[in-house]
């Protein structure tokens, strides 16, 4: 499994990472905790998850547009939503 995971099920977000040089295995979801352990993960996860990862990179977009929430968008329309990706270490204490 590669150090890279990104969860989703938007392809859309998959070619909106390639195209700035990220790739990884995609998951749709995690089953299983060990498949993020100690990995880069981008998408979205619970924080419960997020704890389990070296770090953790959201992907948010802050202008996009209600119709738009849940679609699978293009790298295009991804960055016409303001897509940005943002890294996070997270503890769970």
């Amino acid at each position: 499994m590669s150090k890279n995971i990104i969860v989703t099920r938007h392809h859309g977000l998959v070619e909106w990472l390639k195209a700035r040089g990220i790739s990884g295995d995609v998951l749709t979801h995690v089953a299983d905790e060990s498949q993020i352990r100690g990995k880069v993960v981008y998408g979205v996860l619970p924080l419960s998850l997020a704890a389990k990862c070296e770090i953790y990179v959201a992907v948010d977009m802050p202008n996009i547009r209600p119709y738009q929430r849940g679609a699978d968008l293009s790298p295009r329309e991804m960055d016409a939503a303001g897509a940005k990706m943002t890294r996070y270490r997270v503890e769970a204490l």
